[in-house]
Parts: structure tokens; sequence; C-alpha cells
């Protein structure tokens, strides 16, 4: 229910209206004084449609810009001081899975992945909000806690209800979109693989901005494609008497190369001449456009009959290439004059084994051309997601069809290595995706999906089935997912790592030593927070040595102290705080010649023991980095 405005109309907000009615181009966003977004005009293109001279102005240049879009930019480059906690009971196979389910804000995410995986991801598919008008959630303020910046910025109530949405009536409504999508971005780039290809779900809100957006993220020249598919079935009711049946998929890579196209069936080549070229098959032998001499009669050698193009056509070919064409005996000419010559096609003339793929994906496979993705309908999807959770939990979600469909065009069938991304998770589809073509085509391809915990309303059907959250729909759906898999012969990786983003594990004083009180000193001897555990400390440590944060980790004990090793040697860490770590100690650890070894400061026996710590490994692990928190 709207809300009464509670005061007398604004006549300069009426004005701009009616001009916004004529001139709609002219009406635009900024700041007024106090920082508030505003509708206002701009004057110098308004002079314009009212001048019949090009007046003088501001130089032309082409670019995107918004209200927001430095602070946006801003957002992008801000450091956090935040990591990633393991969540063992929430996870599935945690010391073997090499998938991740991160929960937590998308923006935090990415920043935390860059060490860990910049240009490390073949794909990334994303459906994110499509500011229909519905609130979209994702509030960026570095500066303060989400839920503390909603509250503080009168958005949600002390309750946690939420006050406000990004309607049409919002003089925010597109910047507010960009400016979310715009650091989003710009740390998704730099995670792709040179190879790398991002797919971005979207309809027509936002569909036109988010492609200028993306041309300056990512470029224009590695636009690939903007595909096209139909999500109803049906008609849609709309004031305009319109059904807008179709969304859109935007597809970019990090620097363009070729998507994989659809497989050549070969169907219809045969050879019922014995032609020793091999198999053929008849094909069309005439153009729609002229190029030079083009429009001119061939004659069949046998019968004498000439033969002009098709009406409104032309020969594909020049007179000379056509005369070898026809000596070369690649042109069918017909039994009468009524017929229309054909060109011989072989089978080996292929230049390649795959047709380019067409921007239109089709709903069913009986509807399929022969260079179409699949990608069905939001009531299979939606079907698709409650037979497996039993109950309809989740609206719009997208098929896992249409994830297959896109993968299809960047994975490959023998790289054990590729890692797909799905920063806007929602109900899991990709990891449901990503695991059914692993047992299907024998891959190996690992997903870290990243979901925001937005909570299920009290009387949605989610919260009444128990879940709590989003998050909580999206790890379930995996889980049951995977034990269908797990009953099947196909053996796939069905586990993930939960992690969850929270503050630093390290005490506030571990980044700010010169603010500290020395009244206060004996309260700090040691620099981490009580409530976090060892395997907290390890997850923090590996992410900002950017050590892939789902390699396997064993626990051994040495000298009755727990030491992680991540991969073998690829990482060793103590965090023993007891005061055990002596020269003992740290000479046996370094037989074991980790390409990394970490110790918490609280743990040494005494300043000497830290100090020859480097000097032992460099006696007897020269190659390993040795550092300590």
């Amino acid at each position: 229910m709207d809300t009464l405005k509670m005061h007398s109309p604004s006549i300069v907000e009426e004005n701009i209206a009616r001009i916004r009615e004529m001139f709609p181009h002219c009406v635009t966003e900024a700041r007024d004084d106090a920082g508030n977004l505003r509708k206002l005009v701009d004057f110098e293109k308004l002079r314009q449609e009212l001048s019949p001279v090009i007046v003088d102005g501001m130089q032309e240049r082409y670019h995107l810009n918004w209200p927001g879009k430095r602070e946006a930019v801003l957002t992008a480059n801000a450091p956090i001081a935040k990591t990633l906690r393991p969540v063992r009971e929430e996870s599935i196979d945690f010391d073997t899975t090499r998938n991740l389910f991160i929960e937590g804000d998308n923006l935090d995410a990415l920043k935390m992945l860059q060490e860990t995986y910049l240009g490390r991801i073949k794909m990334i598919y994303i459906d994110p909000p499509y500011n229909t008008g519905s609130d979209f959630i994702y509030e960026d303020d570095f500066a303060q806690e989400t839920e503390e910046y909603l509250r503080s910025s009168n958005q949600k109530d002390d309750e946690g209800n939420r006050l406000s949405a990004n309607t049409s009536a919002n003089g925010r409504f597109h910047s507010d979109w960009l400016s979310m999508m715009l650091p989003r971005l710009r740390l998704a780039r730099h995670l792709l693989r040179d190879d790398g290809v991002i797919f971005i779900s979207i309809d027509d809100s936002e569909a036109a901005s988010l492609k200028l957006l993306c041309d300056e993220i990512f470029g224009a020249q590695n636009f690939y494609c903007n595909f096209v598919w139909k999500r109803r079935s049906g008609a849609m009711d709309s004031v305009d008497n319109t059904s807008v049946d179709h969304e859109y998929v935007l597809c970019y890579g990090k620097n363009k190369g070729r998507l994989a196209g659809i497989g050549r069936t070969y169907a219809g080549y045969t050879n019922p001449d014995n032609d020793p070229r091999g198999p053929w098959k008849a094909d069309n032998l005439s153009a729609g456009k002229a190029g030079g001499d083009v429009y001119y009669p061939i004659k069949d050698p046998v019968t004498g009959n000439e033969f002009l193009p098709p009406q409104g056509r032309y020969w594909p070919y020049s007179r000379k290439t056509m005369a070898e064409k026809i000596s070369e005996g690649k042109v069918i000419f017909p039994a009468d004059a009524s017929g229309r010559p054909m060109l011989k096609r072989f089978k080996n003339e292929a230049k390649f084994d795959t047709v380019p793929v067409s921007t239109w994906m089709v709903s069913r496979a009986d509807n399929k051309v022969s260079n179409s993705l699949i990608a069905p309908s939001n009531t299979q999807a939606t079907r698709e997601l409650q037979d497996i959770l039993n109950a309809k939990l989740f609206p719009h979600p997208k098929s896992t069809q249409l994830i297959k469909s896109l993968a299809s065009q960047c994975l490959s069938d023998d790289d054990d290595d590729e890692i797909v991304l799905d920063f806007f998770s929602g109900s899991g589809t990709t990891a449901h995706a990503i695991l059914a073509r692993n047992a299907t085509c024998s891959t190996n391809t690992r997903f870290i999906l990243v979901q925001l915990p937005e909570v299920c309303p009290p009387e949605s059907a989610a919260a009444n089935a128990g879940f709590s959250t989003i998050a909580d729909i999206a790890r379930e759906r995996i889980r049951r997912v995977g034990d269908q898999f797990r009953s099947s012969d196909a053996k796939v990786d069905v586990g993930f790592r939960s992690l969850k983003i929270d503050t630093s594990n390290m005490a506030d004083v571990y980044y700010a030593p010169d603010a500290l009180d020395k009244a206060n000193l004996d309260l700090f001897v040691d620099n981490i927070k009580p409530d976090r555990t060892a395997e907290d400390l390890l997850f923090q440590v590996m992410l900002d040595w950017g050590v892939d944060l789902a390699l396997p980790i064993e626990k051994k004990a040495i000298q009755g102290k727990d030491v992680f090793f991540v991969d073998g040697d690829a990482l060793a860490a103590c965090f023993d705080a007891h005061g055990g770590v002596d020269e003992a100690f740290v000479k046996e650890l370094a037989t074991h010649k980790p390409l990394r070894v970490v110790f918490r400061d609280a743990g040494f026996k005494d300043s000497a023991v830290k100090i020859n710590v480097e000097q032992i490994f460099k006696l007897l692990s020269p190659s390993t980095e040795v550092k300590s928190i």
C-alpha cells in the first residue's frame, strides 16, 4: 500500500513531469545540496530541443554516467577487513570437496576472492536483481555493517523490517541499480581467465543500461552476443496489452575468442553416386546479396539447358569460379529446365566441426533448430525446484538446462581445473547444473556460489518449511541433488565447503596498534579475537596468502601440537597459543618442507625462538616462506 505524501504538491516536480512527457531524455538524475538524488532538467539538452540551430554547450563525448558512479568505483576499490569462516556442520565432504558455498554479501566475497582466484574463473553466470520496482537488498556502504547501515539510513526499523523499496518513483531507480552492479562486475572481471566468459541474465528493465555498463567494464570489443529466450508459455496481463515473454542473457569474454558453437551432425550427407571425394549433400546455390558480376546464365554441359539465379537472388560465385565448380562436378543440374541447380557440398569441405550458435534459444528439444541452445520456461524451472524440495519455496528460478546450455559454449570436457562462479546464486541452480553436467560429461568442473543470507518472510512457504534464509534453501538443494548423484554410478564431487563472511579474526589492535591505550596494554597480549577457532585462522591465512580455499586439509599432531597441512605441502599452520612452540618443534616441522608456514605470535616460547624461526627454515627448508600472525 502506498503512503500519503503528507505535504503540498511540488510545482517544480509537476513542471519537470510535464517536460519529461514531451522530452523524456531531457530529464535526468542529480544530487541536490543536501546530497539527495532528484529528477532535474538537463537544460542544455532542452535548449537544443527548442532551437532550430546547434546551441553552444559542453564538449560532447560518448559515455555512461549517473549520480553515484564515482562512489561506486570507490566502493569497488576500497579494502575490507573481513574473513571467511568455515562451517563444517553445514558442509558436505568438507575435507575432500573442491566446491565452495559462501554466505554473505557478494561484494565482500568478490574482494576476498581476488588474491586466490585472480584470473582463474572460466565461467561466471549471474542472475542479478532485475530492478523491476521490487526491492533489491544490495545496499553498499563499506564504512558500516549492512544492518547498521539499513537502520541508520531509515531503510529498516528496529525489528529489521524493510522500510523502502527501489521503486520507479525513487529518484535513484536506475542510479542505485547501476551503482550496485558496477563494483561487482569490475571485481568479477579480474577473476576471469583470459579465455573466461561471463553470462548475465537480465530483462528489459535494465538491459540497455547493463549493455553500456558491460561495454565499459569488459570492453565493447569483447561482447559476444545477447541470447534471447522465452520465459513463459502463456500470455501475461498488462496495462498496455503487451505480453513480455522473453528475457536476455548478455555474454562477454575477458578476451573475446570463439564460443564453442553447436557440433555438426552431418545429417543428410550421403554418397549415392560413389563420388571418390566422399559423402555430400545438395545445398543451396544462390545468394541474397549481389557482390560483383553475379547475375548471369549458367549452362548444363549435358543437356545444354541454361539457368538464371532464382528471382531476387544471385549466384554466390563469379563467372570464373562458377565455371570451375561446374567442371569439377560440384554443380548438380536438374533433369529439366524448370528445376533449380544445386551445389554439391562435401562433408570434408567443412572448415569447422561446429556451426555458429544461434542467439535465439528454444524452450524444448523438439522445437530445436540445428544451431539453437535449449532454455526451458520459468514454469519448468519452478517445477524442477519443487520436485527437489517438495514445495514451491523460491520465486522465478532459472532452469538447470539454461545454465548447462550456456556452459556448453565455454567449458571443455577435458580440463579438470575449470571453475564456475555464481555470485547471485539464489536457489543454487548453477551448482545443480554443474553437478549434472559433470555426471553426464564425466568432467570435474568446480563451482563457487555466493548468496546473501536474505531472510525468508515469516509467513512464506520457505519459512514454514523450516528455512531461515535463501542461503539455507540453496544449501539444501545442493545436498539433495548430491544425494541423487551419490545413489547413481556417476563419480561426481557432490560436496561443498560452507563458508560465512564475518569480521576479521584479528582484533582491532592488529590493524591499528598505535591507537592502543597503554593503560589497556595487558588486555591485548594476544591479537586474535577470543571466539575464533584455529580453523577460522587457517582460512583467513589461506585468503591472505592466495591459497586455493578448496585444497584438501589434514590436521596432524607434532610434539603434541596441532598442525594443519593444506594440500600436503602448500601450507603448514600451527596456531598454538600457549607458548609451546620451541626450536625443537620448529626443526621437526621444517623437515616437512612446506612451501609456506605460519605461526601464531602467542605460541612462541620466547622472543628468541621467534627470531630464530626464519634461520631454522633457511637452513632446513630454504624454499619455505615463513610468516606469523
